[in-house]
């Protein structure tokens, strides 16, 4: 019975941003549940080829997908759709998980960060979904219903500018749109909800893990004392995925080892 709510067997996913960090921990997560296969996207096509080779070693059954691209082009986002349609009839799970961040003041903050931003972290995520709608209400049904995981932040929900005014502000704007997606998309079997993670070891983190005095900082005010690790991300991921999580929508679940409590 667990095994089986668990179970990603036959199911095929897509993740953007998938090559490292959160991204290629859910596609291990879904490979490792037995999916049957998982298409990963970013900019960089090595490696997003390297991961997908290396992701395809540790499964017996799935296969890891490499389709680069540039997700925050409306153009790239058509091709990518085009192309995934021509390899598959139907997906069952798409995981907007692409993001970027921009540090500056509120004086100093430049049009050109602001719009990256919100590009990539709001407007990818809302018409990347809108281009697969095709392949998710193909084969969702009530009891097999397809899902949509956004990746939000706590940053989403705090009042604090501390990951970047815009990132905060992208952060509780996809926060809002997974609840109205949820809502609009119920009566096509999809269900969508976000995962609002605090902070975990990525590429966007290392300059504050590099700082030793405010990384020792951070961990001290996190009721659990550490940052997330990839299984920290992967649970979670694998819950909305799955049956498991076959009567949830809507949800904003947060992944951050408890610091919304302080």
């Amino acid at each position: 019975m667990q095994n089986n709510l668990f179970s990603m067997h036959d199911k095929v996913c897509v993740i953007t941003g998938g090559s490292r960090g959160l991204g290629k921990a859910m596609a291990r997560a879904f490979l490792e549940a037995g999916a049957k296969r998982v298409y990963i996207t970013a900019r960089k096509p090595e490696e997003c080829d390297a991961t997908a080779k290396e992701l395809s070693g540790l499964s017996d059954s799935g296969e890891c997908v490499a389709l680069p691209g540039d997700m925050s082009s409306g153009e790239e986002i058509a091709a990518f759709a085009k192309a995934l349609a021509k390899r598959e009839d139907h997906i069952d799970v798409l995981v907007n998980n692409a993001g970027t961040g921009w540090m500056a003041s509120v004086e100093e903050f430049p049009e050109i960060g602001w719009d990256k931003v919100m590009d990539l972290n709001v407007k990818t995520p809302f018409f990347l979904t809108q281009q697969l709608l095709p392949l998710l209400k193909a084969n969702a049904t009530a009891q097999n219903s397809a899902s949509v995981i956004n990746i939000g932040s706590i940053a989403g929900i705090l009042g604090s500018a501390g990951s970047g005014i815009s990132y905060g502000t992208s952060k509780a704007a996809i926060h809002q749109l997974t609840r109205n997606l949820a809502s609009l998309l119920a009566d096509d079997h999809i269900r969508v909800n976000a995962i609002a993670p605090g902070r975990f070891h990525s590429k966007m983190t290392s300059l504050v893990e590099q700082d030793k005095e405010q990384y020792e900082q951070e961990i001290a005010m996190i009721p659990l004392h550490r940052w997330g690790h990839d299984e920290d991300i992967m649970g979670p991921a694998l819950l909305l995925a799955s049956n498991a999580g076959a009567f949830m929508t809507g949800e904003i679940i947060t992944v951050d080892g408890g610091y919304l409590l302080v």
